[in-house]
């Protein structure tokens, strides 16, 4: 595997939101150890903190936080539905650069609720899009007003667009449209997208929801531009990727779990699908369906013993290594001596959910083995990492209104937003990826 094409792409509640954000971030200070080496020298890199033993003890320093001095809330263009809020209510959001017709361009997307909900369930109206110059914005929607005059802006799938369907063009499939029942009422929802630019295409990944008829990952591809109009790839016809297996919560159907979250990496002319639960796919060359196998890969990783619940999987390469992504709940609970413990620790008496963190693993190879995994962001959990157009790393966040700190009744208003932060990268001896730390 060489280069990848998705990598050819050119907190706290005091994290400023919106344009005041933005400017304060584009004037970011550097690290003095991050700061341009003189000619001739070699550069600089921060070092990597110690591992923190024993294996699965979460770091809460708030170096590794997204702040006001590191990352800001990105100004979305609002959408009539966020004016009361004042910004986009959003998780698992999605932020890349690519490279198009020779200039940069920055997308951003990621899982929103419709207006009378506290959540994007037990329905939602599908998936939107945004498109800037820079990553400091402006931040436009995409323009959809040409695919669907008098529709509303930016929306560039959902499940109400199962009317464009026609023979040989399958936009929604019958498992992703909604429907009814009498404890949820209207169901259906779509999660965690994400958009990528291959071979000179815009792909769009998501899983339909908990809530929906079936739940696991799909995959749309645009017949035009970023905007669309996207299409249901012919493997997503009858079923989202991989095979059903017991799983999710009680109110699912049996048979109806598939693996959720579903990512996208590809590198060279190949790409694979990176899913929930630790597997990997290999996408068939015309992108309609993944490799049929028997079974799917797992990423050879190093786990915590026990291995908690994780999701949100990414894959990133820098710096020769491929970075494997996930999000892990930090709990809390009380040791000994009546200090506080801080860990990667599953569900259990007296364990108390605190931060949704982001930790990371390195490795040679795509399919490991991968090394043992470290915090590199806290509260930054279920989010991706991407190189802007001058080089510069980022990774996003959105602060996880669900559980924790975030959903803290003095926080929660701060919850759910469209956030990125500077990463820093330890260098090609430390091979370690972090929120940018102070100097």
């Amino acid at each position: 595997m060489t280069r990848p094409t998705n990598g050819t792409h050119l907190g706290r509640r005091s994290v400023l939101a919106g344009i005041a954000g933005s400017m304060g971030a584009a004037a970011l200070p550097m690290n003095a150890a991050q700061a341009l080496p003189a000619k001739g020298a070699a550069p600089k890199h921060p070092a990597n903190w110690p591992a923190l033993e024993p294996y699965g003890l979460a770091d809460t320093r708030e170096d590794l936080w997204p702040r006001e001095d590191n990352s800001f809330v990105l100004p979305l263009e609002l959408r009539p539905r966020d004016k009361e809020l004042g910004r986009v209510w959003m998780r698992d959001t999605y932020v890349n650069c690519f490279v198009v017709d020779g200039r940069p361009l920055y997308v951003a997307t990621g899982t929103t609720r419709v207006p009378g909900l506290t959540a994007a369930a037990p329905w939602n109206d599908g998936i939107f899009v945004w498109t800037a110059p820079s990553v400091h914005g402006p931040w436009r929607l995409a323009d959809t007003t040409r695919i669907r005059p008098g529709a509303e802006r930016g929306k560039v799938w959902s499940p109400e667009f199962v009317g464009e369907n026609r023979p040989g063009r399958t936009v929604v499939a019958p498992w992703q449209e909604y429907w009814y029942d009498d404890e949820f009422g209207k169901r259906g929802n779509a999660w965690a997208p994400e958009l990528h630019y291959f071979r000179g295409k815009w792909y769009l990944v998501a899983c339909m929801g908990d809530h929906s008829q079936k739940v696991g990952s799909f995959l749309l591809v645009s017949e035009g531009g970023v905007a669309g109009p996207y299409r249901l790839v012919k493997g997503n016809l009858d079923k989202p990727f991989g095979d059903s297996f017991i799983g999710g919560p009680a109110f699912i159907k049996p048979g109806a779990y598939h693996h959720i979250d579903g990512s996208l990496y590809s590198e060279g002319n190949g790409a694979w699908l990176v899913l929930h639960n630790h597997l990997y796919a290999k996408f068939r060359k015309d992108m309609e369906d993944i490799v049929p196998t028997s079974n799917l890969p797992a990423f050879e990783q190093q786990p915590y013993t026990p291995e908690p619940y994780l999701e949100g999987a990414y894959v990133f390469k820098h710096g020769g290594k491929y970075y494997l992504l996930q999000a892990a709940w930090d709990r809390t609970s009380a040791q000994a001596d009546g200090s506080t413990r801080y860990a990667y620790d599953p569900p259990g008496t007296g364990r108390t959910q605190y931060q949704y963190d982001a930790v990371v693993a390195v490795a040679d190879r795509f399919e490991g083995p991968y090394s043992e995994r470290w915090t590199a962001g806290v509260g930054a959990g279920h989010n991706n990492f991407f190189k802007d157009h001058e080089g510069g790393l980022w990774a996003t966040f959105f602060r996880n209104p669900a559980f924790g700190y975030w959903a803290d009744p003095s926080r929660v208003d701060d919850a759910a937003v469209a956030g990125v932060v500077r990463m820093e990268w330890t260098g090609p001896k430390g091979n370690r990826l972090y929120v940018r730390r102070r100097a």
